[in-house]
């Protein structure tokens, strides 16, 4: 993937080989392979969550502590990010492929 002149390397999934070189218009890009016009703000307090999270523990939250640290219910991520929390958010939130994610 071509992102401001710089190429960004997925794996066979599409998530980041590196995710250390993430920003936020590689979030753009991704998204946008994920069908996702515009990030809204709900997009950001997500994708912002689950790299503090993955920064801090080394691996993606948990569905539920994303519900209860921004009050959105599991619906509400799934309006917002179509293939699911583990998947199309943590893609464009940068992360490698979280462990049980299909």
């Amino acid at each position: 993937m071509q992102v401001e002149g710089q190429d960004i390397t997925l794996d066979k999934d599409g998530f980041m080989a590196e995710p250390g070189r993430w920003t936020e218009a590689v979030a753009r890009a991704i998204a946008a392979e994920e069908g996702i016009a515009e990030l809204s703000d709900d997009h950001w307090k997500i994708v912002n969550l689950i790299r503090g999270y993955w920064r801090e523990h080394d691996l993606a939250p948990p569905v539920r502590l994303i519900c209860q640290e921004l009050g959105l219910s599991v619906r509400q991520i799934y309006k917002l990010f179509a293939s699911g929390p583990a998947r199309g958010a943590c893609r464009v939130a940068g992360l490698p492929k979280p462990d049980g994610c299909v």
